[in-house]
């Protein structure tokens, strides 16, 4: 099942804006979580741990989905500076939606702070030590990988927004299917 050539398939559509629905998600649970003390507090980690794993999984899945189904072509027209970056932002994007929920997981672990995953079951520690020492730096890790994801998306939005407004060419159509394909 191959991706139609003026836009990306549903299964595409449904694991970008799935995964970016749960990236939002993230944000406003560790938010919470910041905000609440006590059991509550604890509740918004580990939903925000669980929801992490979630976008894992989710990110090597679309990444296999990716490799069997390439990309549309960018439109022709654009510069060669613009393809390049576009495709080094895409693999950076998948890069940090595996390295932040990994490097959360592996703090996890290093603490040997248990992760039910929503509840329904424990997800295994990785074989890790090094304590609260290690814990502590590998969410250094995880903070700042966040932070280059907040770039990224910025970067992405800007270019969508650019696409759209400035190019006015088919690229964001692709991604939003009810925005009117121009001729």
């Amino acid at each position: 099942m191959g991706e139609p050539r003026n836009r990306y398939s549903t299964v595409s559509l449904l694991m970008h804006w799935g995964i970016a629905a749960a990236v939002l998600a993230q944000v406003l649970l560790i938010t919470a979580h910041e905000n609440t003390d006590g059991p509550v507090s604890g509740q918004f980690v580990m939903l925000h741990k669980s929801l992490g794993l979630t976008i894992l999984v989710l990110t090597l899945a679309r990444i296999g989905w990716r490799l069997a189904n390439p990309a549309i072509p960018l439109p022709s027209a654009l510069p060669r500076w613009q393809k390049v970056a576009a495709r080094a932002t895409h693999i950076l994007f998948y890069l940090a939606l595996i390295v932040i929920p990994m490097t959360g997981w592996l703090a996890s672990s290093a603490g040997g702070r248990a992760i039910e995953w929503f509840g329904l079951f424990s997800w295994p520690l990785l074989p890790v030590g090094g304590g609260r020492e290690a814990a502590r730096s590998l969410m250094g890790l995880h903070e700042l990988a966040v932070k280059g994801l907040y770039v990224l998306i910025g970067l992405h939005v800007i270019a969508a927004l650019k696409h759209q407004f400035i190019d006015r060419d088919n690229v964001l159509h692709r991604m939003i299917p009810i925005i009117p394909r121009r001729p």
